[in-house]
């Protein structure tokens, strides 16, 4: 029996995870995998997890430490002190970590100090922006695991610059598979663009989370001031970020949206892909929906100055802008002029960018292969 514990926390890692469980209980060698799930609790209520769990058929997790949020400090801190009293307890072959979280590095940390192998999935991104919370995690995190299951051949350059190319592995993108298989579901069973009123293509959809954006009062304001201009021409569909929430509500305590932008809760998986699926446009600040949007062919314009998604870029899928509403202005112009002349293609090269879906299945048999070479070793 081959003992697995995968350690999540957030969003992006609860879907990340429901692929991994997919090609689990689908493997050819299911019946000697034993899958076990902490869930550190980083996003805790409804909207940010629950809903993901039975949106996806992700079992419940064996154990939920419940940290809640926090500062950076104290959340990682709390979150290390429960996953090692785990994995005393568990002892698993090996440990998955999901991405660029605290609750990743938490992992990897807890792990290797047990001498438990860890592997990261989506390995090697960076940004080469240090002032982010994520790149530390990520860097730390990719330096103390046994296996880097690297989404993208960028990915791979960025371990081998870092002297990593040994332990590195190319799987594809993991948030790839599961979107081919829950693209039509959505579909099916969401009724998200009835709810809000709108149709294919009649809206821009818009997420900001991230801290740099969030935290800085003269950012966020020039991104919602940004939001507000696009809406004036069409509608914007902006499920908001608790954090985003606190934040507005904290430095502009007088703000009311604008009749047309449409502020609405954090949505499930399944709403999420069907607003993307049918959006006009995108914004966000978010590293997974660059991919999602990117994957679904919807155009998107990135409120950072950097990604660690440059495929995204490179292949004619979306513009970096930061929060300077005339680079914004100036990219929601020329996408709609592409989208007038139906110039939008860059779909077509997702597989080329982001490997052919079976990337959940290439990290189990990376897993089984390091257990068993190094059991015999």
């Amino acid at each position: 029996m081959i003992s697995i514990l995968s350690v999540v926390g957030a969003r992006p890692q609860f879907v990340k995870l429901a692929a991994l469980q997919s090609a689990i209980e689908n493997h050819e060698q299911a019946s000697l995998l034993d899958h076990k799930i902490i869930h550190t609790g980083q996003h805790y209520d409804e909207s940010m997890a629950d809903v993901f769990f039975k949106e996806l058929d992700i079992p419940q997790a064996t154990i939920n430490l419940g940290v809640g949020s926090g500062p950076h400090g104290l959340q990682t801190g709390k979150m290390l002190g429960g996953i090692e009293e785990v994995l005393n307890e568990v002892k698993p072959d090996m440990v998955l970590i999901f991405g660029d979280t605290n609750s990743t590095v938490a992992g990897a940390l807890a792990a290797v100090k047990l001498h438990i192998p860890v592997a990261h999935i989506e390995a090697g991104l960076r940004s080469f922006n240090r002032r982010m919370p994520e790149e530390i995690n990520r860097i730390a995190s990719d330096h103390i695991s046994d296996i880097l299951l690297a989404p993208t051949q960028t990915a791979i350059q960025n371990l081998r610059s870092e002297g990593l190319e040994d332990r590195t592995v190319f799987t594809g993108d993991i948030m790839y598979d599961i979107l081919l298989t829950y693209t039509k579901v959505a579909e099916d069973r969401s009724d998200i663009l009835n709810v809000l009123g709108l149709g294919k293509g009649e809206y821009y959809l818009a997420t900001v989370h991230r801290a740099e954006n969030t935290d800085d009062p003269d950012n966020l304001g020039a991104i919602v001031r940004s939001l507000e201009e696009s809406s004036k021409s069409r509608p914007v569909v902006f499920p908001i970020h608790p954090r985003t929430a606190h934040s507005i509500k904290r430095h502009f305590p007088d703000w009311s949206p604008a009749k047309n932008l449409k502020v609405i809760e954090p949505v499930g998986y399944l709403d999420m892909l069907k607003l993307i699926n049918h959006a006009r446009m995108a914004f966000t600040d978010s590293g997974g929906l660059q991919k999602e949007v990117f994957f679904l062919g919807c155009p998107a314009v990135t409120l950072r100055e950097e990604t660690e998604w440059l495929e995204t870029v490179e292949g004619g899928g979306n513009i970096l802008t930061g929060c300077d509403p005339l680079k914004i202005r100036k990219a929601v112009l020329y996408w709609e002029e592409q989208i007038a002349t139906q110039s939008i293609d860059f779909g077509e090269r997702v597989p080329e960018y982001f490997g052919n879906g079976r990337a959940s299945y290439a990290t189990i048999d990376t897993v089984i292969k390091y257990l068993e070479d190094h059991r015999c070793a």
